[in-house]
């Protein structure tokens, strides 16, 4: 094992917190090994380090960039075959009752009550094994272009995930931002068709940030959609990016973008009511955001880069958790987006050993 993954292996060991990542399209692998074993938090957005947030917000964990070891290295590359699931085998149950959920959501669409809602579930599934190190070096071979992590904190458990979806990277005034929505499955075609379904849910969600975003920025720029591919699965993405004006702060951006209606829904208060009713469990840290906050540790001023925890897993003994959500409008199909659902559930189960 090579030093960098012995010494995250070893601080593990000590029940330390830490946080290892790999950014989109990069070389480097991060690590920020927090020296005690203090429950830390983020308070006005100031602070420096690396947060991780809850969906709601109500948990916001500062690993304290004056309290921790800063490590790096580069990306080797593994053997790895990923694990082809064909997931026949899903539980009729959960099936019936995403579906049921979809289903409500559809109808408070057709009643106004909001334009788009994201509904979730989670699943849970066996493991015969788990080394997270191996884990996420398979995240991060198999998914170069998302923010690779593994979290943990004895006080919160372990959590790990492959997002494509950026909030937002703040750098002095200048920050980018992205819509990210739609999605299908890879079948290798030549040329990716988007549905009226799929291309309406994009320009909701670019319409909302840029409106959003006006409120505080002096100049916002916005590109021509485009389809990016995330391991097996296609989305439409949208590039956002501009200039606040000077006496935006960070915190307001961020509350202005979170839950973006890629997680949540358009208008985002009616859209989360609904999702906080009907889902019927707690996401947690599943849709909340995660990443460096005024982190000035590679000797550049002070930046935030953060993403929207999607496409992850929580790690608990003998079994990971999965989490999935899927864009609901109008024209949705129940059955249509189950299969969405489990498309999306691929990306953790094909670096997992599943029982």
């Amino acid at each position: 094992m090579n030093p960098f993954f012995l010494k995250i292996k070893n601080h593990k060991e000590q029940n330390l917190p830490f946080v290892l990542y790999s950014k989109p399209n990069t070389t480097d692998l991060v690590g920020i090994l927090q020296q005690n074993n203090n429950l830390y938090n983020v308070s006005d957005y100031s602070e420096k380090g690396f947060i991780f947030a809850s969906f709601d917000e109500k948990q916001l964990i500062l690993i304290p960039e004056n309290e921790s070891e800063f490590i790096t290295a580069e990306k080797e590359t593994t053997s790895f075959e990923a694990i082809e699931i064909d997931d026949l085998s899903f539980d009729p149950e959960a099936k019936f009752q995403y579906e049921y959920l979809v289903a409500q959501g559809i109808q408070a669409i057709k009643n106004e009550e909001f334009k788009k809602v994201v509904l979730s579930r989670s699943e849970e599934v066996p493991l015969s094994e788990f080394d997270f190190l191996e884990t996420f070096q398979h995240l991060v071979q198999l998914y170069p272009a998302t923010f690779c992590y593994c979290f943990f904190h004895p006080k919160i458990g372990l959590w790990m995930g492959a997002t494509p979806e950026k909030l937002l990277k703040a750098n002095g005034n200048v920050f980018e931002t992205m819509a990210l929505a739609g999605t299908q499955k890879d079948n290798l075609q030549t040329e990716i068709v988007w549905q009226q379904k799929e291309k309406d849910e994009q320009q909701y969600v670019t319409d909302f940030i840029v409106k959003r975003l006006r409120e505080f920025a002096a100049s916002v720029v916005v590109s021509e959609p485009y389809s990016l591919k995330a391991g097996s699965i296609w989305h439409i993405k949208t590039d956002i990016s501009g200039v606040l004006n000077d006496n935006s702060t960070l915190e307001e951006v961020v509350d202005t973008l979170h839950p973006t209606p890629a997680v949540c829904g358009l208008p985002k208060k009616k859209a989360k009511a609904f999702i906080i009713e009907k889902e019927n469990y707690d996401r947690t840290f599943y849709t909340g955001f995660l990443g460096e906050l005024n982190m000035s540790f590679s000797g550049t001023n002070a930046s935030s880069d953060l993403f929207v925890n999607l496409r992850s897993m929580q790690i608990q003994e003998n079994k990971a958790i999965l989490y999935m959500g899927c864009g609901v409008t109008k024209e949705s199909i129940p059955e249509k987006e189950w299969e969405e659902s489990v498309n999306k559930s691929m990306t953790m189960k094909r670096v997992l050993k599943i029982t």
